[in-house]
C-alpha cells in the first residue's frame, strides 16, 4: 500500500510505526454552526481510508477531535444570546447526526478540546522550557517561529514569504509570524470560557489543541495526520512546529483532501444553510449524497451541483439493482 504524502509531495510506501496497527488523527469540526457538505467531505474521505485499512487487516485507531472552544464560537454564541458551551454542544450534535446519516463509522475516540486543557498546558510548558515560546502580557503565550529551523517545512514555504494576518498582530508579539499557544480573555468574553494556567487565566490557541490531543491518544509519533487542504497552513504547519519544538516526531504521513466547489468556487459559508446535510437528505437518499461526495478521489475537487446528485443517483440505482439481481 502506498500513500501520497502531502508533506513530501511524493507517493510513499505505507509502513506503519507498529506492524499491523495504524494510528490516524483527523482534524474534526469546529462546532460553530451546522455541518454543510464542505465540512463533511473530509470526514467522509477518511472514513473510506479507515474502512479500506481495516479491510486490509490493519488494527486502526482513528481519532477525530471536536474543537468546542474558539473565537468564532464565542462570537456567534454571544450574538445569539446563548451560553458558548450550549452553542458548541448543539452543533456538535448536528455534526454527529450528519455523520450517522451518511453512514460514517464512529472514530475510536472523539476528544473535545475543553476536556484536554491540562494536556495543552503541559505541552505549552514543554515548548517554553525548550526555548521555542515566550510569555507576553498576562494570559498570553506565543510560539517563537524564528527559533525553529524547520518551520515552514510542511508547506515548503520560507518564513519571509508567508502572509500574515494584520488583525492578529498583538502588541506583545515579538514577530508577525508568531502565533498564540495560550490566549488571555478578551473584554466581554464569558468568565467560564477561561482556565487557570501558570501564565494567567486564558484559553488555548487553536493549533495547540490538536498537538495535545493527538499526543494523548496516539503518542508522540503516529502514522497519519489528515484534514482538509485548507488546513495545511497555518493550522497543520503550526501543529507540526509545536510538536517538533517539544521533541516529538509527530505525524509520519500527511494526507489532505480537496474541497467541495459550487460553480467552480470553493463552497462559501453563505451557501452553507441551503447545503447542510440535514436539508439535502430531504431531497435525495443519504446513500446518494455519500456516493456523490465519496467516489471522487480524495485529492480531487468535488464539483457539486444538482446534476452531480442526479448522476450519482443514476449510477447508484444501476449498482444497487445489479446487487439485488445477483
Amino acid at each position: 500500500m502506498s500513500i501520497y504524502d502531502s508533506a513530501t509531495h511524493i507517493q510513499r510506501e505505507f509502513v506503519p510505526l507498529t506492524p499491523g496497527k495504524v494510528g490516524v488523527y483527523l482534524c474534526g469540526a469546529t462546532v460553530q454552526g451546522s455541518p454543510h457538505i464542505g465540512h463533511i467531505r473530509s470526514a467522509l474521505a477518511f472514513d473510506v481510508l479507515v474502512r479500506w485499512m481495516r479491510r486490509c487487516g490493519y488494527d486502526v485507531t482513528m481519532i477525530r477531535n471536536v474543537t468546542d472552544i474558539d473565537d468564532k464560537i464565542l462570537a456567534k454564541s454571544a450574538e445569539a444570546g446563548e451560553p458558548w458551551w450550549a452553542w458548541a454542544y448543539k452543533f456538535e450534535q448536528e455534526f454527529a447526526e450528519a455523520y450517522r446519516t451518511l453512514g460514517l463509522l464512529p472514530p475510536t475516540y472523539e476528544p473535545r478540546a475543553t476536556g484536554h486543557v491540562p494536556e495543552m498546558i503541559a505541552l505549552i510548558q514543554e515548548i517554553i522550557d525548550a526555548g521555542h515560546a515566550y510569555v507576553g502580557n498576562p494570559g498570553n503565550v506565543y510560539f517563537d517561529v524564528s527559533s525553529l529551523k524547520d518551520y515552514g517545512s510542511l508547506t515548503r514555504q520560507a518564513v519571509s514569504n508567508m502572509v500574515t494576518d494584520e488583525s492578529d498582530m498583538e502588541p506583545d508579539k515579538r514577530g508577525p509570524h508568531d502565533f498564540a499557544l495560550w490566549k488571555a480573555p478578551k473584554p466581554g468574553e464569558p468568565a467560564d470560557a477561561a482556565w487557570d494556567s501558570p501564565w494567567g487565566r486564558g484559553r488555548p490557541g487553536w493549533h495547540i489543541e490538536c498537538s495535545a490531543m493527538s499526543g494523548r491518544y496516539l503518542g508522540d509519533t503516529f502514522d497519519i495526520h489528515g484534514g482538509g487542504i485548507d488546513l495545511r497552513f497555518p493550522h497543520h504547519e503550526n501543529e507540526q512546529a509545536q510538536s517538533h519544538a517539544a521533541g516529538r516526531e509527530f505525524a509520519r504521513y500527511w494526507m489532505h483532501n480537496a474541497w467541495v466547489t459550487i460553480e467552480g468556487e470553493k463552497m462559501s459559508k453563505s451557501l452553507g444553510n441551503s447545503l447542510t446535510v440535514r436539508n439535502i437528505v430531504k431531497e435525495v437518499p443519504p446513500v446518494v449524497l455519500r456516493f456523490a461526495l465519496g467516489t471522487v478521489h480524495y485529492r480531487s475537487t468535488v464539483a457539486y451541483s444538482p446534476e452531480t446528485l442526479k448522476e450519482a443517483a443514476a449510477v447508484w440505482e444501476r449498482l444497487s439493482g445489479f446487487v439485488e439481481r445477483s
